[in-house]
């Protein structure tokens, strides 16, 4: 065990940069949003959004306006919670809280406004997964089932929030989907409607990608920037790609840069290193590397190939 000497030794060091460092000054006493209340009310959001599948109720089936109804109110109640720790946090000292509640009742209020919107998009992915994927047996599987729909609906309810500036809470719903699906959608991209990723483990979208409708993408696909060295003077600039309608995007491809627009009705084949735009209708492919087997390796047995 510490002596007494050393255990104080060590707590002043840690205050002390307590004192010095900004970061950890917690503003008018109140705590930063709480991660597991924004988790909980995203994953109540999507029971409303898809009733009878992820709870135990059977009210969207046999009362559906007192399941939507009775579930908003407390929602509503949690999220404007929420909104007001998190713009205290990043607010300037001389903004009133009296502003800052005004401001997070408005926020709220359109937000719960726009989830029937919102439904609509997330049926039209639906719909993209099960006609863009032959193994889907049903539609139902697609919703119960898969990751790129979780990671896109994470994305849809994030996105709705970002657009209002809202700080922190679109973050921590979005990391939630990427610590689950392993699917990285940062909640500030620009995604149409009919949007699709399959297997999705490894998919990175940026904060300034624009997707337009009908799009496809696979797992390991990178829709990114060319550089992020120069930090923070980066920011609000454009620095990822569009990818305009009906594009399909194959396993592992990258797609680099801010100016970087790929057509319509364009195929970016697998493994492809994209940094310049792409005509529409284009289908771009990396040469497949040469197969060589040598007459020793031909007339190896199976068991010796794997010694």
């Amino acid at each position: 065990m510490f002596s007494e000497q050393e255990l104080g030794g060590i707590v002043q060091q840690i205050t002390q940069n307590y004192k010095n460092e900004e970061l950890f000054y917690i503003k008018n006493g109140c705590c930063m949003p709480g991660r597991d209340c924004i988790i909980h009310i995203m994953l109540r959001l999507r029971q409303i959004m898809f009733p009878g599948y992820f709870d135990d109720e059977y009210l969207g089936r046999t009362v559906p306006e007192y399941f939507v109804g009775h579930n908003i109110l407390k929602l509503y109640d949690d999220l404007l919670c929420q909104l007001k720790s998190a713009f205290i946090q990043v607010s300037q000292d001389d903004v009133h809280e009296e502003d800052i509640a005004n401001k997070c009742v408005e926020i709220c209020t359109k937000f719960f406004a726009s989830l029937g919107d919102i439904q609509n998009m997330l049926l039209k992915d639906v719909e993209a997964a099960y006609n863009g994927d032959p193994a889907a047996k049903t539609k139902q599987e697609i919703i119960f089932c898969y990751p790129g729909l979780l990671a896109v609906f994470v994305y849809r309810i994030a996105h709705e929030l970002y657009k209002m500036d809202v700080p922190l809470i679109p973050r921590i719903m979005s990391e939630y989907a990427h610590s689950h699906t392993g699917i990285d959608i940062n909640p500030g991209a620009e995604i149409g409607e009919y949007f699709f990723i399959d297997h999705g483990t490894g998919v990175v979208i940026g904060e300034t990608t624009i997707i337009g409708n009908n799009v496809k993408i696979y797992q390991g696909v990178t829709l990114g920037a060319l550089s992020t060295r120069s930090g923070q003077l980066l920011r609000d600039i454009k620095r990822h790609p569009t990818i305009e309608d009906n594009v399909t995007i194959y396993s592992s491809a990258s797609i680099l840069g801010g100016e970087t627009v790929i057509g319509k009705g364009s195929v970016i084949g697998g493994n492809a290193f994209i940094t310049e735009s792409v005509p529409p209708g284009t289908r771009v492919s990396v040469k497949n590397p040469e197969l060589k087997f040598t007459e020793k390796t031909a007339s190896l047995s199976i068991n010796e190939l794997f010694d």
